[in-house]
Formats: structure tokens, C-alpha cells, sequence
């Protein structure tokens, strides 16, 4: 059917429009994507063109001490920080979704740390865990512990940006907030009507229905831990002893200090492909705890 003229005017203004997406897209998006393809099989260092080199790259890695380092201390950190998070972004949306007075007060001062970019709450942590005019230290003192060097220290400089990475729950606890108030009211009164304490009635009716929340959240917040840099960065270079060393901080070295682009290419692509895989084995296994009040198809 032949259109109008009217329509085909609307067309063109709609293209004209989007056009400033779309070449956004094309040059700031989808060539970097590509390129990045390209090189990860190439010998590049941004002067000389590039050498394809086919899989050397990828063999290179898994024969780097630096790589399986970086590997190992991101996992260390994800195991450890992300549940802990999880748990923690949980309870204390319990504790706000209460009847208390000031609850507008909590939430947003909850909420507010996470809204500080990530080099100045570097920086404040950074303070935090001075070995001499610390807050922490100050704390431990009182209970006689002495003071820690804590990144200084490569026993305790991963704990440390552990403890960091609890700073930025308030974003996690009011999307659990959000859940917990979709939670249907006649379930919860039907429970206590059977009988059921707090803790039956938040395992068998409260957790199913915010179970989707819950694996929304678990998803997020092993691909951010998957991407940690900027306090690694800001604050302990990677070291001491490299138990800073993170994959992202890794592909920063080899890209913008040793100028190996296509190695670090290679890193990138691993990550993409890590953080698929672990995504697709959640989302494969997730029907044993999440529950779907329209069922699954």
C-alpha cells in the first residue's frame, strides 16, 4: 500500500530525530564493541598497526600469574561482598518497611551514600581506615585492638574494600523495599491468622513473593562486583602484594600502562563472556528458589 505524503513526511522527521541516537550509538557503542573483536585477536599498542595474531592472546592469559591473581581476588571479593550486601540491603528494608516514626527520614538517609560518585567515596574510606586519625581504628582501640594498616597491610587491604562495598546498599535496600510492599496483604494476614511467627510467615510467604527481587539483585550485584576499579585504583594501585589486583583494574594496566590493547581486548571479551555464563547458570537454576505468581512458561 502506498503511503501518503503526509506519512512519508512523518517518517523522515522521525529518522531525523533519532538520527543523533543512532550515530551515537554506531560510533560511541557499537564500533568500540567491534573493534575491541578485532583486536583482542591482534598485537596492538595504538602506534604501530595492528598484527593479527589469532588466539595468542587467549593462550597468553591462562599462562599470566597477574591474570589468575586478578582472578582470584575478584572472586574472593564477590563470594564475600555480595551476599553479605544482599543480606544486609534485606534486613534493613525490613526494619524501614516498619511502622516507625520517621521512616522518610531513614530511607533517604539510607539511600543517600550511594548517590556519592565512587572516587569521593574512595577518598572518605580512605580517611576512614587511616591507621593513625581512622574512625575504624579508633573504634578497635576502644576494644584494645591495635592499629591496622589496613592498606597497607595485603591481609587486610581486600577486607577493607570489602567492608567499603557495604557503603552502597541504600540502592539495593529500596528496591527490596519496593518488593516487600508489593507483597499482597491478605497473605501476610492470612499467615498470622494460621498461626505463623514472624520468621515462618517471612520464609513461606514474604520471601516467594520478593524471591524475583531478590534474583534481580544477585544478578546486579555480582556483575558490578565483576567490575570493580575505581577504589582499587584511587586507593591501593592494586597492591599491597597484589591482593587488590581485580580483573577490571588488570585490563587497565595492560591497556593504558603497558599499551597491549589487543591483550587487554582479550580480557574484555573473557569478562563479557564470564559474566554471561554465570547469568545464564543463575537464571538456569533460579526456578528452584524464585517463585512467579503467573507461573513460568
Amino acid at each position: 500500500m502506498k503511503r501518503s505524503r503526509g506519512q512519508r513526511r512523518e517518517s523522515r522527521h522521525f529518522y531525523f530525530f533519532v538520527s543523533p541516537w543512532i550515530i551515537g550509538f554506531l560510533v560511541f557503542a557499537l564500533y568500540p564493541i567491534l573493534a575491541s573483536f578485532y583486536y583482542s585477536f591482534t598485537d596492538y599498542d595504538i602506534i604501530h598497526a595492528p598484527v593479527f595474531v589469532g588466539l595468542a592472546n587467549f593462550k597468553e592469559l591462562f599462562g599470566d600469574g597477574h591474570f589468575w591473581n586478578s582472578v582470584t581476588v575478584t572472586l574472593k571479593y564477590t563470594f564475600i561482598s555480595v551476599p553479605i550486601t544482599l543480606f544486609l540491603s534485606l534486613l534493613f528494608a525490613l526494619l524501614i518497611n516498619q511502622k516507625v516514626p520517621f521512616r522518610g527520614f531513614f530511607r533517604t538517609a539510607m539511600y543517600f551514600p550511594s548517590m556519592i560518585s565512587g572516587v569521593s567515596m574512595s577518598l572518605l574510606w580512605f580517611w576512614v581506615f587511616n591507621p593513625q586519625a581512622g574512625l575504624f581504628n579508633y573504634v578497635l582501640s576502644l576494644f584494645g585492638v591495635d592499629p591496622i594498616h589496613w592498606f597497607l597491610d595485603a591481609r587486610f587491604a581486600l577486607w577493607a574494600l570489602i567492608i567499603m562495598s557495604f557503603w552502597g546498599m541504600g540502592g539495593g535496600m529500596l528496591i527490596f523495599l519496593a518488593g516487600l510492599q508489593g507483597v499482597p496483604a491478605p497473605l501476610l494476614e492470612a499467615a498470622r491468622l494460621d498461626g505463623a511467627g514472624r520468621w515462618k510467615t517471612f520464609w513461606n510467604v514474604t520471601f516467594p513473593m520478593i524471591s524475583p527481587v531478590f534474583l534481580f539483585q544477585m544478578i546486579i550485584g555480582i556483575i558490578d562486583s565483576f567490575q570493580v576499579f575505581t577504589q582499587a585504583y584511587t586507593i591501593t594501585k592494586g597492591g599491597p602484594s597484589y591482593s587488590t589486583w581485580f580483573y577490571v583494574y588488570d585490563i587497565y594496566i595492560n591497556a593504558f600502562k603497558n599499551f597491549r590493547y589487543g591483550y587487554a581486548s582479550a580480557m574484555a571479551w573473557l569478562l563479557l563472556v564470564a559474566v554471561m555464563l554465570v547469568t545464564y547458570l543463575i537464571m538456569r537454576t533460579s526456578n528452584r528458589f524464585v517463585y512467579y505468581e503467573g507461573g513460568r512458561d
